[in-house]
């Protein structure tokens, strides 16, 4: 693979960060702003980047946004927000054509740039709140979202089993925000908050592109300029590591359905930036992170008990959470199946062919993770949560390194916390 190099400098008030490479006709930009995972701004930041990616001040209506990016050869700008560990981001991502592969070299990357800028620093408001027919119906559309969940019955289990498995914690936080904090949310109210949130939240600007770093961070800096804030820089939210229940707990709840959500939620004790997560992916590609893992097998395959069964890292918050769907009547087989699997791995029963699978198997997703540039941004971003610069060769090379004797050490220090299940009516036979 091609070697990923990253220039870093601080202006400006926020971050910038340079990504050279050749393998794309596009240019690629993400915002980054992170803050805390708090409950009194947790509603206002879900909501945020719906009114955000309806216009700006110039470009006030959606169509008329729009009608902008096809002028701009088709470029792209999202916005959404997610929660890494215990911190909240909200990205804002740009991509465009590269302006030297276009006939007469366009200037489109300034206007692309200009646009993305607008839409965080001059979006479409008066008077100190956002324009009230966009406020309220996005704020609609939250409204629904946050509905819908419940019919997702996969992610609403999972929802529900971090409820249980982190109470107390920042990481509870729901994403998508409250529906009784949002109906108090005015157009005024988000708008003070969406200043506060540019004063204070830590930004990462990257570019990624075909492009010299000399003539980008020139171009970057004259676009986008923060004010000095003593708290900016230092909102970084430490994950709070292994609270861990005395002894297990179960919790089993009812609704109309016919295949039940079994979820199993474990305290792993370690963390992205720990030298012990290499040997994590790795355990967890054998246990559950592929269709070739000892869940899928057992659980799925050779029981025939679930319909699917799989399992994926939390690397910023320290959690591993197993998912699977299965026959309400299963419930006790599948869980007992699940578990023994955990007990296998603690034990290293496991061969050095699934070790070898494994590596092969996160070494191909990360390459293409790698291969396409959002992905390559996001990695690297990783790193700025953690706290840990890790080039993304070093890193394969560091899983490829990870030892049989690394993976039963590391699975022994996972701890079983909180086993959730969704089940039928008739499912409250198992409590």
């Amino acid at each position: 693979m091609e070697k990923i190099t990253e220039t870093i400098k601080q202006t400006n008030g926020y971050y910038f960060h340079y990504i050279p490479t050749k393998k794309y006709k596009t240019v690629t930009v993400v915002v980054k702003l992170k803050a805390p995972l708090e409950k009194k701004t947790i509603t206002k930041r879900a909501l945020l980047p719906y009114v955000l990616r309806q216009g700006t001040k110039r470009y006030p209506t959606k169509q008329e946004f729009q009608l902008k990016l096809d002028e701009l050869y088709g470029a792209s700008i999202s916005l959404d927000g997610a929660k890494k560990g215990e911190n909240h981001i909200i990205s804002l991502r740009l991509e465009i054509a590269n302006q030297k592969f276009l006939q007469d070299n366009p200037p489109i990357l300034i206007q692309g740039l200009n646009l993305l800028h607008d839409v965080l620093f001059d979006p479409n408001s008066d008077d100190n709140q956002f324009a009230p027919s966009v406020f309220n119906r996005e704020k609609e559309t939250l409204k629904q979202k946050i509905l819908a969940l419940k019919d997702d019955k996969m992610s609403y289990a999972n929802m529900r089993l971090i409820d249980e498995m982190c109470k107390g914690e920042a990481y509870q936080l729901h994403v998508h925000g409250y529906m009784d904090e949002l109906e108090t949310i005015t157009s005024k109210s988000l708008y003070a908050y969406y200043q506060q949130m540019i004063r204070e939240d830590r930004m990462d600007v990257y570019i990624q592109g075909d492009l010299p770093l000399n003539r980008m961070e020139e171009i970057v800096t004259s676009i986008f300029e923060l004010t000095p804030s003593a708290s900016r820089n230092q909102n970084h939210q430490e994950a709070s590591r292994s609270i861990v229940e005395k002894s297990p707990k179960q919790v089993i709840e009812t609704d109309q359905i016919q295949q039940a959500k079994l979820h199993i939620g474990y305290r792993t004790n370690v963390t992205f930036d720990q030298p012990e997560y290499y040997a994590l992916h790795v355990f967890n590609g054998i246990f559950g992170g592929f269709p070739s893992s000892k869940l899928f097998k057992n659980v799925r395959e050779k029981n025939s008990l679930a319909y699917y069964a799989a399992s994926r890292l939390e690397s910023h918050k320290g959690l591993l959470l197993v998912f699977s769907g299965i026959a309400p009547k299963d419930f006790e087989k599948a869980r007992d199946i699940i578990k023994n699997q955990m007990t296998a791995m603690k034990q290293g029963d496991f061969t050095s062919h699934q070790i070898e699978e494994a590596k092969a198997q996160i070494t191909n997703q990360l390459l293409e993770t790698l291969d396409h540039p959002q992905g390559t941004i996001e990695f690297l971003y990783q790193q700025i949560l953690a706290d840990k610069r890790i080039n993304p060769i070093d890193f394969i090379e560091r899983i490829k390194q990870v030892t049989k004797e690394e993976v039963v050490a590391v699975s022994k220090k996972l701890q079983e916390d909180t086993t959730y299940l969704l089940t039928s009516e008739k499912g409250d036979s198992h409590e």
